[in-house]
């Protein structure tokens, strides 16, 4: 028998999915949450929990500053680990420092606040700093922290308090449309139907329309990063982006002279290699993770990217980190990757499928900034609201 008709299914509990049904809740529709694990495993909780709307285009910005709000909306009634300590973005040697001189006032004109560090005031706000590293800093205060591996978990929570249906453990193997109506099958047999599905899949090109995936535009990046033990006595305010970063983001990438400094730039360099910019962010134990680096398989091909740590790539990161910060220790912890979904034509991948069937994966680095802000209009566009 066919469960209860709902509005909307969503498949994929991640971010993105997440966010989906959090506004369509907010629309007043009847919302499914189906997500094939026990909990959510893949790049919504293996990344730094970094929500850095500084870091990104002018588009994709605005929805970051509404993802801000947002979190910290949610937040104000149910704990989803908010902090709001601001991020940095640490400028090395004299065309960082233009690029950071730049982008702040492209955020001027955008009403965005930041905040341009002297050396002196970063090493005073940022212990441990290498004062030979750093010639400057920009600084955005309203950015926040989250726990990316207990965020999502608290988010599914404070959504069941208000309504939302979620189902964990259920594997979608296949969507079609009966009329004006979306059959969702499950693997265990459950059937669900709706108006509409919006699919947030992330890396999982194999189980639905695997044709459709492999001959799109999509690839992965895969993404390494490790945590120290706990540092005793010793704190790093915010989110700590660095001179590699400047170099990376594509916020920058609106900056006057990002391409004449991009283009002094050395391509054989291990960091160029590997894809690595150096992070810091402290986690609520004491703990710092850092990273990450960048490898990069098309969508058919994940597999290529392989389930091993490459040591070399951990060990380059440790010799970058020790080179801006000494921490009073960097015994690792914990090492992971993370796998994310990206376009490399367009900033996220769409696609309708019947009319009432909609795809939305894709959506690279920006996720945990982004979605928040991005699925009310997304939920707005396909419910022609």
């Amino acid at each position: 028998m066919a469960d209860i008709d709902y509005d909307l299914v969503v498949v994929g509990g991640g971010v993105l999915g997440t966010f989906h049904a959090y506004h369509a809740m907010k629309k007043g529709l009847k919302v499914a949450l189906l997500e094939k694990d026990s909990m959510p495993k893949s790049a919504t909780v293996r990344n730094f929990g970094q929500v850095v709307p500084s870091g990104m285009n002018t588009k994709w910005q605005e929805y970051g500053r509404k993802s801000l709000k947002i979190y910290k909306k949610i937040h104000a009634k149910f704990n989803i680990t908010v902090r709001q300590e601001g991020s940095i973005y640490l400028a090395s040697n004299e065309e960082e420092v233009q690029l950071i001189e730049e982008l702040r006032e492209i955020n001027r004109i955008n009403e965005y606040t930041s905040i341009l560090f002297t050396k002196a005031e970063c090493l005073s706000r940022y212990p441990g700093l290498n004062e030979n590293y750093v010639k400057a800093g920009l600084f955005f205060p309203e950015e926040i922290t989250v726990e990316p591996r207990t965020m999502i978990g608290r988010i599914h929570k404070y959504l069941q308090k208000k309504g939302l249906s979620i189902f964990y453990q259920s594997k979608v193997i296949e969507c079609y449309a009966l009329g004006n109506e979306v059959t969702t099958q499950l693997a265990n047999g459950r059937m669900l139907l709706s108006s509409k599905v919006i699919i947030c899949n992330g890396s999982d090109f194999k189980t639905l329309y695997p044709q459709l995936f492999a001959t799109s535009d999509l690839e992965i990046s895969k993404l390494q990063m490790m945590q120290t033990k706990p540092q005793e006595n010793y704190k790093i305010p915010g989110s700590v982006l660095t001179g590699l970063s400047i170099r990376r983001y594509e916020a920058f990438a609106e900056c006057p002279s990002y391409l004449k400094i991009k283009s002094k730039e050395l391509l054989e360099s291990p960091e160029k290699k590997w894809g690595v910019h150096i992070l810091f962010k402290q986690a609520m134990d004491g703990s710092v993770i850092l990273g990450d680096s960048h490898e990069y398989a098309d969508a058919e091909n994940i597999d290529d990217l392989g389930f091993d740590l490459n040591m070399e790539i951990d060990n380059l990161m440790i010799k970058k980190a020790k080179e801006i910060f000494e921490l009073p220790t960097y015994e690792i912890n914990q090492r992971w990757f993370g796998m994310y979904s990206q376009c490399k034509n367009s900033d996220i991948f769409e696609r309708t499928i019947d009319r009432n069937i909609h795809i939305v994966t894709g959506i690279g680095g920006k996720g945990m900034t982004g979605s928040a802000g991005f699925a009310k209009h997304n939920i707005n566009q396909i419910f022609n609201i």
